[in-house]
């Protein structure tokens, strides 16, 4: 499945929910903060498990923490921080849409990451 040349909404919208899931987890990426965009000279990342995220929208914006899933099939990210309580008392994560977040700090224990991102230690 290709990324659709059309520009309609209908069709952008219809790619989206039809999406295999390896298309999917590129699709799950977020802007860079300044200081990497500077260093890694480029604008996004795909997101993973374990990269530090700030939330930009929304009731919870200005957090920051830790992602601890990725919902390919929803397009949703959960961050350790990002909580809300349910009458019962107990606690969930909230889920958050990708667009919504600035990568603060990148997790790179993978060395095919950081060979892909071309960072140099």
């Amino acid at each position: 499945m290709r990324r659709p040349k059309s520009k309609k909404p209908r069709k952008q919208r219809k790619f989206l929910i039809n999406a295999f899931l390896h298309l999917r987890r590129k699709l799950i990426s977020a802007h860079l903060s300044k200081e990497l965009r500077e260093k890694l000279k480029r604008r996004s990342v795909p997101l993973r498990v374990g990269d530090e995220v700030e939330v930009m929208r929304g009731s919870f914006k200005g957090t920051k923490g830790k992602i601890i899933r990725i919902d390919t099939k929803k397009y949703k990210v959960y961050i350790d921080t990002v909580k809300r309580k349910r009458t019962v008392g107990t606690e969930y994560h909230v889920p958050i849409h990708p667009s919504n977040l600035k990568v603060i700090n990148l997790d790179l224990s993978d060395k095919y990451r950081k060979e892909k991102l071309g960072v140099k230690e």
